[in-house]
């Protein structure tokens, strides 16, 4: 099932490399359609007009090349959806799982993002 969402979709390897290479900061949601995953979407669309300068994507949890979010180091013993790691300067600085909440998103965003 294709994520339905309004933010941009990343569909493969090549995808997420031009993101992560042409952007400083970038906020990857690798999940689905449930929900645990669509409030942090909901929560990124929300927040995109307040960090310009992020590039909020997202990322089907079972596409091939969702490898690319689900071995990263920084997500190895997550169980629940959505993975979400923020990137800066093309590597990973923070990831979370499950759902996470305005607040919490705003909060890592500001401490990983604007410091």
């Amino acid at each position: 099932m294709a994520l339905i969402t309004d933010l941009e979709h990343i569909e493969s390897q090549i995808e997420f490399e031009t993101a992560i290479k042409d952007n400083e900061q970038v906020m990857v949601c690798c999940g689905r359609m449930g929900p645990m995953c669509i409030p942090v979407y909901a929560v990124m669309s929300e927040l995109r007009s307040s960090f310009e300068n992020v590039k909020f994507v997202d990322m089907e949890f079972d596409c091939a090349d969702a490898h690319l979010i689900r071995n990263l180091p920084e997500c190895q013993g997550f169980t629940g959806l959505p993975f979400t790691v923020y990137f800066k300067n093309g590597k990973p600085v923070h990831a979370t799982t499950s759902i996470q909440n305005r607040e919490q998103v705003r909060g890592i965003l500001e401490d990983k993002f604007t410091k």
